[in-house]
């Protein structure tokens, strides 16, 4: 936290509390509370509403307040679209750029991940899980589009919570092993194509196991097109 400003730790604090599902969908968010559960002015509560609203995550209305928009489902489906784009490029350069530290960590976590998934332990899983695609993003060796992709990561990590299945734990950690691989054997166009093909695995399991049964009213939408 300390690397950020002031008004970059209010507003990360904010959009992490509006991730988690400690405000819900249009629930106003008063600045003087805010404020003072946070230890600060409203002033840069009010830059980071600011913020959250060009990200998408709230709305302020004129003279009435700022209300919590959050993510839905088609919000999801959009992020994993571009993800898997994203992800793949990141997998193509980290064939370059990966360090040997990397490398290693990397085949730790998979073998760990391996065996918590023989376990059933989902919790350490999805540690695990997180700290894959955080290693893959930093050995890319790209800051922009390290920071893009672990934005993205943050917004649907309470959604993936919710929708991880037993049945997918497994096949993911397959699926980053064979990353993984690729990535060692430095075939830039196989790990572009696995790590693309991962996310789009990643995002049908989550509307096989209940994403839209969160977003109901997105269900409807979506039947209607």
């Amino acid at each position: 936290m300390d690397k950020y400003s002031l008004r970059g730790r209010v507003f990360h604090k904010i959009r992490e509390d509006i991730l988690s599902g400690k405000y819900k969908d249009n629930e106003e968010l008063k600045e003087v509370a805010i404020g003072k559960e946070l230890g600060v002015s409203r002033t840069p509560v009010r830059e980071a509403f600011r913020q959250l609203e060009l990200e998408g995550l709230i709305k302020i209305i004129p003279n009435r307040g700022a209300y919590v928009t959050g993510i839905h489902a088609n919000d999801v489906k959009d992020i994993y679209m571009i993800r898997s784009k994203l992800e793949g490029l990141c997998a193509r350069w980290a064939c370059e750029n990966i360090s040997k530290e990397q490398m290693e960590e990397m085949e730790e976590v998979v073998y760990l991940s391996e065996f918590h998934a023989a376990k059933g332990h989902m919790d350490q899983l999805a540690e695990l899980d997180n700290r894959f695609h955080t290693i893959l993003y930093e050995s890319c060796h790209s800051k922009m589009l390290e920071h893009t992709l672990k934005d993205f990561h943050q917004y649907v990590l309470r959604i993936r919570q919710k929708t991880l299945s037993t049945n997918r734990g497994p096949v993911s950690n397959k699926e980053h092993e064979q990353i993984m691989l690729a990535i060692k054997d430095k075939d830039a166009d196989l790990a572009e194509k696995l790590a693309n093909q991962h996310m789009i695995n990643a995002y049908s399991n989550m509307v096989k196991y209940g994403l839209y049964d969160l977003y109901s009213d997105d269900r409807e939408d979506s039947e209607k097109k």
